[in-house]
């Protein structure tokens, strides 16, 4: 395959790295799979060695692929470390983050409200699934989140009560439904607990709390999560590392 390369200012490790996005947004590259090697690439496409290095350095500083030592170059996955270090941000007072405990309250099937239509670019009335769940930290309830997906992402997800969800969903979407989530815009404010707010973060109606409110997309732009995160942070702190 020779590159056919577009006129105008775009560089070409540029158009390669867009090339490379797009055989992983159509599945070619799939997470989790060794991709060619530099110089096979760069064969391939008829440019430098350089110019294809460029283009991976890029998609492994923004955690779209990773480089092991001795082994090549993969697509990244959602394992632990990432769910950890890279989409969640509360900490404890102490400095430590641990990823929480969850128990799901509901995983449901519903219409789209207008605002969650807006928000993941869906037509108005579309279905959406609607997850629930409280997340423990240090055995104590410090999350309730509601959780909004595009229905006709997930499959049959929310069709069944008796589906189990585990703790990462992000490793479910990717395993089961080829939804990997690449990055995530969120918005903070403060709120006062909802009489639903205190049932289940054992608080006390008027309580202080944060609310995260976080849009996750998938590497080609898709809103695939609308996701609403309401924290008792007394014990707690957000904390994210900007770079």
């Amino acid at each position: 395959m020779v590159l056919s390369i577009a006129k105008g200012s775009v560089p070409l490790y540029v158009q390669i790295k867009d090339l490379f996005i797009a055989r992983i947004t159509k599945g070619k590259w799939a997470p989790g799979d060794i991709i060619p090697s530099e110089i096979q690439l760069a064969r391939e496409l008829n440019v430098s060695h350089g110019t294809v290095r460029k283009a991976i350095t890029e998609l492994v500083e923004n955690n779209v692929l990773l480089r092991r030592q001795g082994r090549g170059t993969f697509v990244a996955t959602h394992d632990y470390n990432r769910a950890l270090f890279h989409f969640f941000h509360i900490v404890g007072n102490d400095g430590v983050k641990i990823l929480p405990e969850c128990r799901t309250l509901s995983c449901r099937r519903k219409r789209a409200s207008r605002l969650e239509a807006s928000r993941l670019n869906l037509s108005r009335g579309a279905q959406v699934v609607c997850i629930e769940r409280v997340r423990n930290l240090g055995n104590q309830p410090t999350i309730l989140e509601t959780i909004v997906l595009p229905a006709e992402l997930f499959g049959d997800l929310g069709k069944s009560k008796a589906y189990s969800l585990p703790n990462a969903l992000y490793q479910l979407y990717e395993t089961q439904f080829g939804i990997t989530i690449h990055r995530a815009e969120e918005q903070l404010r403060a709120v006062a607990a909802t009489e639903h707010d205190a049932l289940f973060l054992d608080v006390e109606i008027g309580s202080p709390l944060l609310e995260i409110e976080r849009m996750a997309l998938t590497l080609d732009g898709t809103s695939a999560e609308l996701r609403v995160s309401r924290c008792e942070t007394s014990k707690h702190h957000y904390r994210n590392t900007v770079l």
